[in-house]
């Protein structure tokens, strides 16, 4: 999982320096008003920001259903806000987000459905990154919170809620577009580890949420 992340991005950084180079990001005319080639790669300051993006991964039930381990997706959306202190040539930094999620899996249960799913997670991040000209790609790690939800429906709903706790790390690659506005593409991989879930109708269950996600968002700097 952590690799197809990491080539998943890889392959969305070498389209944004393609793209930069259609633009000419960094030659001497103004052909882009979106683009432009002003002294805009100063990165110290507070920002803040929307995110969005896709996860896939693993969720994990003890006892089993059927399997222990079991495929998981679903988007994810929420926003951000950050400090980066820009000290020439490396750019060190604190960045803190939260996400609304629909990331999970559902299989046949005796008479009805076993859904599970994380329903909101956040991350508090350190990041450190090394500027190439308007172009920031970086590294980032930190803890991880998330709330999950699991529900059995058997013609009678039930829902239990619990919250999960755990690390994230990943990379990104963040690009100026004008002295305020830019632009980034990030892999997270986020590890939210175990929780019980107790009181469903069928036995309490021992369940666990990992997965990767790759989104792209937008940031303003104040």
């Amino acid at each position: 999982m952590l690799r197809t992340g990491i080539a998943l991005l890889a392959a969305l950084t070498f389209t944004s320096f393609a793209q930069a180079a259609d633009l000419n990001w960094n030659a001497g005319n103004n052909s882009s008003n979106l683009y432009s080639p002003v002294a805009a790669a100063q990165w110290t300051g507070f920002y803040a920001g929307v995110s969005g993006g896709h996860g896939w991964g693993t969720t994990t039930t003890s006892p089993a259903i059927v399997s222990n381990s079991n495929n998981s997706n679903g988007w994810s959306l929420g926003a951000q806000a950050g400090y980066n202190m820009d000290m020439g040539g490396f750019v060190l930094g604190g960045e803190a987000d939260l996400q609304w999620a629909n990331i999970g899996y559902s299989e046949p249960l005796a008479g009805g459905t076993f859904t599970a799913r994380t329903d909101m997670f956040g991350t508090l991040r350190a990041r450190a990154g090394v500027p190439i000209g308007q172009v920031m790609p970086y590294g980032t790690v930190g803890v991880a919170y998330g709330r999950g939800s699991v529900t059995e429906d058997t013609g009678i709903s039930s829902t239990q809620v619990a919250n999960h706790f755990g690390w994230t790390a990943g990379v990104g690659l963040e690009a100026q577009a004008t002295a305020n506005l830019s632009l980034k593409a990030e892999y997270l991989y986020v590890d939210l580890g175990n929780q019980n879930y107790n009181l469903l109708p069928s036995g309490a269950r021992e369940v666990g949420q990992r997965f990767g996600v790759i989104r792209a968002g937008v940031n303003y700097k104040f």
